[in-house]
């Protein structure tokens, strides 16, 4: 097992301007707010205080990093990608329908935009391992599995783009993927050239089968052969999860070379493998949140929303979570098939307008207390996301005593903000003072998500 270093700082050092702090997170604050006597009256709001005063929190410090110029990626990824639903399932005489051949994608495809979901944003089509023949051609060039692939990826990358999709596929920086076919140790710039001519927008890079000392150099290369193409292809690396075994990546690097960046494990269909990616993704994000922005995204996996092993609590909490971490959307589910209400929580548009908002900024875990914990994510125009996770797994719904002044960001709501609640269900709660209190019911394992909007006065400033 490997132990990862918490690097935490004191809340108070998130604020410059002493004099911009509220006189409840002032050791020598203003007793007449009213604000200490609320807290003798609400323990948890109380706690929350108190996370904010005396106990350390990650503090996110911005700090501008370069991003990969290839004008991609300007927001996270949206789309669909076979691996966690369909893994490598090659057999197509006992299972036509699931196994990993070209009909599949051409299926999925056609239902992306019958059933909506290019209009909602996701334009991916990607394909994960076991695509390729276990040998290459006589040029050295990867060549697709001819009893699977028939027609070839350039013919699929054809029907995808009829479609008004884009296709991804799969390869691997190392001697083979990790599903055992050619990787691309040695023929990067083979590959790319080859990936372009057929068309591909997309590539996911994995990184089996190579000395970790040699990560950083393969994917560097692999990013220069692919810009060398001149085709306009997304580059989705794993190389700072193949290193963080040994030591913190280098995420200046990573990001001056990817488009997005696999961190951790595999996410796979349970809550409890969300909850570990949720889990290290805030232990690490004084060092992950920085390194995101427009052009490159830390990628916490895919969404298994659709599948079998989460609830529907915790299909909402997968999606708002992977928005305010401003995390690629690729789903991993069997389209042709879903239920419609994980339909409508994928192509819900204002989670997905958190998710894809300009700014760029990455969110972060601001707090635990009493088992809740809280998210924020900065948006354009005055505007945060917030979350609020239920981290307990018993009972029914709790109450979450929700005060816009315990918030770190609580200058969004001086003296006033507007409210919305978009998950569990879709409220306009109004226009809150600072210090005026919701009660907020949530789900075990389930999640709010809300925008708060600064309410500006005619001069351009906060009311």
């Amino acid at each position: 097992m490997i132990n990862f270093k918490v690097r935490l700082c004191k809340w108070a050092g998130l604020h410059s301007n002493k004099e911009a702090t509220p006189a409840f997170l002032s050791l020598r604050g203003n007793v007449e707010t009213g604000c200490s006597v609320q807290t003798r009256r609400d323990p948890i709001l109380y706690r929350m205080m108190m996370i904010y005063l005396l106990i350390a929190v990650v503090c996110v410090s911005v700090h501008p990093v370069q991003a990969l110029d290839n004008g991609l990626a300007l927001t996270p990824t949206m789309g669909w990608l076979h691996w966690e639903r369909f893994m490598c399932n090659i057999d197509c005489n006992m299972d036509p329908q699931n196994c990993i051949r070209e009909e599949l994608y051409m299926q999925m495809a056609d239902v992306m935009v019958k059933e909506g979901w290019l209009e909602a944003g996701y334009e991916y089509v990607c394909i994960d391992d076991c695509w390729p023949h276990h040998q290459r051609d006589a040029q050295g060039r990867l060549q697709a599995d001819p009893k699977r692939f028939p027609s070839g990826i350039k013919k699929l990358a054809d029907y995808v783009h009829s479609r008004g999709l884009k296709l991804g596929i799969y390869a691997d920086v190392g001697s083979m993927t990790c599903g055992g076919y050619p990787g691309s140790l040695g023929y990067y710039e083979t590959d790319a050239k080859t990936f372009a001519e057929w068309g591909v927008d997309l590539l996911k890079f994995d990184g089996c089968y190579m000395n970790w000392t040699m990560l950083g150099e393969g994917y560097k290369n692999m990013s220069r052969a692919l810009n060398q193409t001149g085709r306009s292809i997304v580059y989705s690396c794993e190389w700072p999860l193949y290193e963080w075994p040994f030591h913190e990546p280098n995420y200046t690097a990573i990001r001056e070379t990817c488009n997005h960046w696999r961190n951790f494990a595999d996410v796979y269909d349970s809550w409890s493998s969300v909850k570990t990616i949720l889990d290290w993704t805030a232990t690490n994000q004084k060092i992950l949140t920085p390194a995101a922005g427009p052009g490159g995204w830390n990628d916490p996996d895919m969404l298994v929303i659709g599948n079998f092993g989460l609830s529907h609590s915790q299909q909402q909490s997968q999606m708002a979570l992977w928005a305010i971490m401003a995390a690629p959307l690729l789903m991993s589910n069997d389209l042709r098939d879903i239920c419609p209400k994980s339909k409508e929580l994928l192509q819900n548009r204002r989670i997905i307008g958190i998710s894809q908002d300009p700014l760029g900024k990455q969110g972060y875990r601001t707090g635990t207390v009493d088992s809740f914990e809280m998210w924020e994510r900065p948006l354009s125009g005055a505007r945060l996301a917030l979350a609020i996770l239920n981290r307990q797994e018993i009972g029914g719904p709790r109450g979450f005593p929700l005060t816009l002044a315990t918030l770190p960001s609580w200058q969004y709501c001086n003296p006033r903000c507007n409210v919305t609640q978009i998950l569990p269900t879709y409220q306009e709660l109004g226009v809150q003072a600072l210090f005026s209190k919701q009660i907020l019911k949530i789900n075990p394992s389930g999640t709010a998500l809300l925008t708060v909007t600064q309410i500006q006065d005619y001069s351009g400033k906060g009311y």
